[in-house]
């Protein structure tokens, strides 16, 4: 079954959908209200379902090559104790994979560079959707109407499109925490590929790249909407009785390079991911935070079971049923494990609360972290080939 889609949002999310459906024989066109590529942000972690996910849409090999393993690292305390050890290794073993830091520029450009040309349009913004037929959607686009069987509403946490489909849906609500994030001008030297550091309602993380570099994040709970002028000023005032390696970080960063967005998420889930002939993708479907490193894998295992659905199907209605029992249950459990894995971490504040976790964390296991870790990044993808 090949056919016509329209992608609106051209992130991750986005552009891996518009892969696995080329891949399958159809037609596509994503439509980025950006008029430049979306490549800034800082880093992300991709775990084995992420990266099976980018194989099914033809882009692992390059992601692999252009990414990190993290075989070291785990937790930490503020002084510097560790609370928890991560066993990379281990988890290769059990999945195939390890974990894997990339730039989001990186990644991003492996997306955009996998597809023609002419499949993105730039600098438009879709605004409403014509879904007077049943069997077509409308796409206007400008003075033009683009028509397509299949519209897929990758459109972000904040999706315009969500709320057209949606309109009793509350939406996204503020989580409590806000992230700031850069990456360093220049190869730092530390000695784990990825860390976090959990304080009283602070977390303070990093991750290494190929070229020697370090992404650091700052989770902080504060209220929504709170920017300031000197963010590094206010994070080494925040974190100054924090181990070492913490200001060294700080210091390596170009002040103009970070990044600050308050952390929003569906604390009510969507009834259904779609909706007639659309499907949402991504953050517009489950937006989630990020205390699982989980956002972006789920996107693309959305992206991958979307394309085998309609390969597998007779009919893109078969094919969206499909979708949405496969991705809705596991997406919404993913989101929900999100949020209590940051209640019970970063956002944890009552001295007495942290004490009681850190003595839990300490007295565990290596494996319990590594079950707790597996749980989400143990998936399969179906196979696009096959079916198509």
């Amino acid at each position: 079954m090949g056919g016509t889609a329209v992608v609106v949002g051209g992130g991750i999310g986005g552009l891996a959908a518009a892969l696995g459906l080329r891949r399958i024989g159809w037609e596509v066109r994503v439509v980025e209200r950006a008029a430049v590529p979306a490549d800034a942000g800082a880093g992300i972690s991709l775990h084995a379902n992420g990266l099976r996910a980018l194989d099914a849409v033809g882009v692992g090999t390059a992601a692999r090559a252009a990414a990190r393993p993290q075989y070291t690292g785990g937790t930490r305390t503020p002084a510097g104790r560790w609370l928890s050890r991560m066993d990379g290794t281990l988890l290769e073993r059990e999945l195939g994979a390890p974990i894997v830091g990339i730039p989001r520029a990186v990644l991003h450009g492996l997306l955009r560079a996998a597809l023609p040309a002419e499949c993105l349009l730039v600098g438009a913004t879709v605004h409403t959707l014509d879904l007077s037929a049943p069997d077509r959607v409308g796409v206007p686009v400008g003075d033009d109407v683009l028509e397509a069987d299949l519209v897929v509403a990758a459109d972000g946490v904040h999706s315009r499109l969500r709320g057209l489909l949606f309109p009793d849906h509350p939406g996204p609500v503020y989580a409590g925490s806000t992230v700031l994030r850069a990456i360093t001008e220049d190869p730092f030297e530390v000695p784990t590929d990825f860390e976090l550091t959990w304080g009283a309602g602070a977390e303070f993380g990093h991750i290494l790249f190929t070229d020697g570099r370090a992404e650091w994040h700052a989770v902080l709970n504060a209220p929504p909407g709170v920017r300031h002028s000197d963010p590094i000023g206010v994070l080494r005032d925040r974190f100054r009785d924090w181990h070492d390696q913490i200001p060294a970080l700080l210091a390596a960063t170009r002040p103009e390079a970070v990044l600050h967005h308050d952390i929003h998420e569906l604390v009510t889930p969507l009834p259904a991911f779609t909706a007639g002939r659309v499907a949402l993708l991504g953050d517009a479907a489950h937006a989630m935070t990020p205390h699982l490193g989980q956002g972006a894998c789920q996107a693309l295992e959305d992206a991958a079971t979307l394309a085998a659905a309609l390969a597998a199907e007779p009919s893109v209605d078969a094919a969206l049923v499909r979708y949405d029992t496969e991705r809705r249950p596991r997406a919404q459990s993913v989101a929900r494990a999100a949020r209590r894995a940051g209640r019970v971490g970063q956002q944890l504040s009552h001295p007495l609360a942290v004490a009681l976790r850190n003595t839990g964390l300490r007295l565990a296991p290596s494996r319990v972290t590594t079950r707790a870790i597996l749980r989400h990044a143990d998936w399969t993808p179906p196979s696009l080939l096959e079916q198509g």
